[in-house]
């Protein structure tokens, strides 16, 4: 089993990376670390960077995942193999344009890119905001998937994620304490669903609330909160057409032994114990 450390980065696809980057900083608030023709890297904490746009394909992501040890790459490297998984180890300008010491890639069952890498760097420098939206770290990002039993196979067979709890087929996974670091959404799409933030407080994301709708920027759910995770949240539309979310105050789960997954109904209250419904349209996005 390839045991995942945590999660690292996203790449995303854009046609106008210069609106990407506007949005990134003035609304999501976070920090242009490096921007080149055609790259854009952001950060909210003291990585590198959490989000790479590049101008191109809007329809390529990746994201990835942090291992622990070098050999465990290698041993990943041959797994994946060894189960009919196509892997390529990055090279070393790859290695620099993504600002890890090494990584491999492949594609889960639905085509989704994925990154394994090894030493990811960090700045030494702490996170500055564009914007004070209260950003503490890079919490999570939900993946679009055409067959969820089959992406659980691989998920908790082949690497180490862990179910936490689902809604109707839907899966919340678990690498360590945190409640959920991945989202598994039925979709007959590909790619990232959705990708979070986490905020210091209930207060962040009510601020960014009202923020958010004097810009004008479309809210798709929220403000909420989540009786899965007991996260407070608001989802909100980019001009990329992907969903970006604050939440804060997401559940630990400690006793990994004892943890049993719940079966929530496929119903909005299962989505938000206050009430809020989503936009289904937009939030499938």
């Amino acid at each position: 089993m390839i045991l995942l450390h945590d999660i690292c980065y996203l790449r995303l696809g854009c046609h106008d990376l210069d609106e990407m980057v506007r949005f990134a900083t003035g609304i999501l608030g976070l920090e242009l670390r490096e921007k080149t023709a055609t790259h854009a890297y952001l950060r909210g904490d003291s990585s590198a960077f959490n989000l790479c746009y590049i101008k191109g394909d809007a329809d390529y992501d990746a994201s990835a995942f942090e291992l622990r040890h070098l050999d465990q790459l290698k041993a990943a490297e041959q797994e994946l193999a060894e189960h009919g998984v196509g892997v390529h180890r990055g090279s070393e300008a790859e290695c620099d344009e993504r600002c890890v010491e090494a990584f491999i890639t492949f594609k889960d069952p639905n085509d989704n890119q994925i990154e394994l890498v090894y030493r990811p760097h960090q700045t030494g420098v702490r996170y500055f905001p564009a914007r004070d939206a209260g950003i503490t770290e890079f919490g999570h990002f939900g993946l679009h998937s055409r067959n969820i039993e089959r992406e659980l196979q691989f998920w908790t067979g082949l690497l180490s994620a862990r179910v936490s709890d689902r809604i109707g087929d839907g899966a919340l996974l678990r690498i360590d304490e945190v409640h959920h670091k991945i989202a598994l959404f039925p979709s007959e799409k590909v790619g990232i669903q959705h990708v979070n933030f986490q905020v210091e407080s209930v207060d962040d994301v009510m601020r960014s609330w009202y923020f958010l709708q004097e810009q004008n920027v479309p809210i798709v759910f929220g403000p909420g909160r989540h009786p899965t995770s007991t996260a407070m949240f608001i989802y909100f539309l980019g001009p990329d057409r992907r969903v970006y979310e604050y939440s804060s105050g997401v559940k630990r789960i400690t006793d990994e032994a004892g943890h049993v997954p719940r079966q929530f109904e496929m119903k909005p209250s299962s989505f938000c114990m206050w009430g809020a419904r989503p936009n289904v349209e937009e939030f499938s996005e």
